[in-house]
């Protein structure tokens, strides 16, 4: 499923606007990574695809149409996201899954964990799907918490996956378990990865850049790191782990 942005210009407020003229189209089954420090639109860039807000100006476009004219149901059962603040419920495991859907059944989301190759996560649980998960998140990590919001999405399976990067600080056993859901979560879909570490970006086709609500690089990343002259190639001489202030 492609998309495309052709001159978007956003503003949460009137005299603050956080996108400019912003024009891009993502190919289906290819990966962009969204690269910027805070402040520069990236997740901006997320939730009018999600249509949690609207542009004010330009069309945002995703499979050839209009976001505008999809309903909204339609709309968010093809595109999955993940975000860093993933919501628990006080419930169990299952419910937390299956987002309280009875049509699910337990066969479904063992099989959507061991897709996501988490069967030995899911085995380390105390009492499995009946695992009950407090609201705050105290029984799972911040990486354990994304790796549910993985499954979630996996169970519906969206044409397009928006994920705004995992944290940063997680064990290297949990880091190794999310980017391996994540590698699977990505295939044969489009994607946009929003990426706040350099090294997120190994798995993207596409690269780019964005200051003060524009782009201001975007192409290939291969292209983009083999071009002394690109912004990305000087972000991957200075060795700059994070590109975020």
């Amino acid at each position: 499923m492609s998309i495309e942005f052709r001159d978007v210009s956003f503003s949460y407020l009137p005299e603050h606007p956080v996108l400019n003229d912003v024009s891009f189209r993502l190919e289906p089954g290819r990966v962009l990574g969204v690269l910027g420090r805070t402040g520069s639109g990236k997740t901006t860039l997320s939730r009018l695809v999600f249509r949690q807000y609207d542009a004010g100006e330009g069309a945002v476009e995703v499979g050839g149409m209009d976001v505008k004219a999809m309903k909204l149901a339609g709309l968010r059962g093809r595109v999955g996201m993940v975000t860093q603040d993933v919501q628990l419920f006080n419930a169990p495991l299952r419910e937390n899954l299956a987002l309280f859907d009875r049509s699910i059944g337990d066969d479904r989301l063992i099989e959507s964990l061991t897709a996501l190759r988490l069967g030995p996560w899911y085995a380390s649980l105390p009492d499995g799907l009946d695992t009950v998960l407090a609201s705050g998140g105290d029984l799972l990590s911040a990486g354990e918490a994304q790796l549910v919001a993985f499954a979630r999405v996996l169970l519906r399976g969206p044409d397009l996956v928006i994920l705004d990067e995992t944290s940063s600080r997680l064990d290297p056993a949990t880091e190794r378990l999310v980017e391996r859901a994540v590698d699977r979560l990505m295939e044969g879909r489009t994607a946009i990865v929003i990426a706040h570490r350099l090294a997120t970006l190994g798995r993207v086709d596409d690269l780019m850049i964005m200051e003060g609500g524009r782009v201001v690089e975007h192409g290939s990343r291969q292209a983009l790191a083999s071009d002394p002259d690109s912004r990305y190639s000087s972000l991957l001489r200075t060795g700059m782990e994070e590109v975020l202030a």
